[in-house]
């Protein structure tokens, strides 16, 4: 066997190789580099999951970053057992053809209980008074110990958030090359998210993104390097490109004035209430999936959504299945935005009215993907002083909110989903090693070519 690194840089693409990546450049001249073709949805979990496992969302089950859970009539988003994804995994079939085969799994999604030897994932710690901490999940307790002794505090709120950043990246990049000593997996695999941040927030084609390349080249050098001093192949991929877009497509608030989808008043607020809507959209990225409760209302639903701006187009069940997603999980119809829009999960009609988590950093609760949590509310007067008043309040011990989110989608330059026409601007796979550099190659690839990198 031969060992190697998997290593996701979220957001990259064939156009970012160049000046502004050197290190990764120079490992596509040692070996090489393509574009990939992605999937539909290109959004975060779908994508990995077809890369761990060779198979499309229909057959391994993850068919977004979320969906909505029929039995308990509940939108769920960020979940993070791997039970969830169906099919066999990379390290299942490796430990089939050697059982001395180990793996290590850094930061990946659906990390919890995966059946890998070693593995860390962000777990923030959540008390009955609404406080939330910083903290990871780790298998075997003692690997998660070690990093909690030694290191500083996984950096949570540079994770995720508006003070997202490069903090979170180095952090796992330099625990990733510790994990690498202390158990020298046979497949390390490695997430950094740094690109996934401002290439949202400021789009792709803004001058800053320049900077933000380098930032990842820079983090991510020290890793590929003691990987090559090790003998370890090393293969980047990424998940998705993201590109640029002006304006949200409020899909909830369309099916709401449509008459399907329905609201709970609580406490002067409202709350959508999913299990008593006739139709409503799970927004995530460029795409929705929409959840019919009747089949009656199919065809006037679709017809609705048909005439709204900004929506490309709607799939039926037999069209998802011509895209591999038609799965009991997928929505009865499935929308897609124009490349230039993104769904928004906001369903109320008036601002006074949005639930208390639609102004917080909130993945857990929110019925849809939220990249305005990446910024702070800019109306607020005397931001950062506000700011520094709820975190005094929080390390004195009282409840507090941080409610510093805009409602505002026009802030968001960038987003993701769709499939890309232009293959440099989407998926890129980077090998240590000369491969079939013409090959058609896909997100699905990736299992058997780790497989073929270490046993051929």
């Amino acid at each position: 066997m031969k060992k190697l690194l998997l290593l996701n840089c979220v957001g990259l693409t064939p156009a970012h190789l160049g000046d502004d990546t050197p290190t990764l450049t120079a490992l596509a001249k040692k070996g090489f580099a393509a574009p990939m073709q992605g999937i539909l949805p290109g959004v975060t979990c779908s994508a990995q999951s077809s890369m761990l496992t060779g198979l499309m969302p229909q057959d391994h089950g993850i068919v977004g970053n979320g969906w909505y859970f029929r039995d308990l009539s509940e939108v769920w988003l960020w979940r993070q057992s791997n039970r969830l994804v169906r099919g066999e995994k990379i390290w299942d079939a490796a430990k089939k053809r050697d059982p001395n085969f180990t793996s290590c799994n850094m930061f990946w999604w659906y990390n919890m209980y995966a059946d890998v030897d070693t593995s860390l994932t962000p777990r923030p710690l959540y008390f009955a008074d609404g406080k939330k901490l910083p903290g990871i999940y780790g298998a075997p307790q003692g690997f998660r110990d070690q990093f909690e002794k030694d290191y500083p505090a996984f950096p949570l709120f540079n994770f995720w958030g508006p003070t997202a950043d490069i903090r979170s990246s180095n952090w796992i990049a330099q625990a990733s090359i510790k994990a690498m000593h202390d158990v020298d997996p046979t497949l390390l695999l490695t997430y950094i998210p740094h690109l996934d941040y401002n290439l949202q927030r400021l789009g792709p084609n803004d001058p800053a993104v320049r900077q933000d390349l380098r930032d990842l080249d820079n983090c991510v050098k020290p890793l590929i390097e003691a990987s090559l001093a090790q003998g370890r192949k090393i293969l980047v991929v990424s998940e998705y490109g993201i590109g640029e877009v002006n304006g949200a497509v409020h899909i909830n608030r369309v099916l709401r004035r449509a008459g399907f989808l329905r609201v709970q008043p609580q406490l002067e607020l409202e709350n959508l209430d999913p299990g008593a809507s006739l139709a409503f959209a799970v927004a995530d990225h460029q795409v929705a999936h929409v959840y019919i409760q009747e089949p009656k209302n199919i065809a006037a639903v679709r017809s609705v959504l048909e005439k709204t701006p900004g929506i490309d187009g709607v799939l039926d069940r037999s069209q998802m299945e011509e895209f591999g997603l038609n799965h009991e999980r997928s929505g009865e119809l499935l929308c897609v935005a124009e490349t230039d829009k993104w769904f928004s999960y906001y369903f109320w009609e008036e601002d006074h009215l949005a639930p208390d988590y639609a102004r917080s950093v909130d993945i857990h609760r929110k019925p849809g993907y939220d990249p305005v949590e990446l910024f702070a509310d800019p109306s607020i007067k005397f931001l950062k002083a506000k700011i520094g008043i709820k975190v005094l309040k929080k390390m004195l011990g009282f409840r507090m909110i941080m409610d510093v989110i805009p409602l505002d989608t026009s802030l968001v330059k960038g987003s993701h989903g769709i499939l890309v026409a232009d293959k440099q601007q989407g998926p890129i796979l980077i090998s240590s090693e000369a491969e079939c550099d013409d090959k058609n190659w896909h997100l699905t690839d990736i299992k058997e070519l780790v497989l073929k990198q270490i046993f051929e």
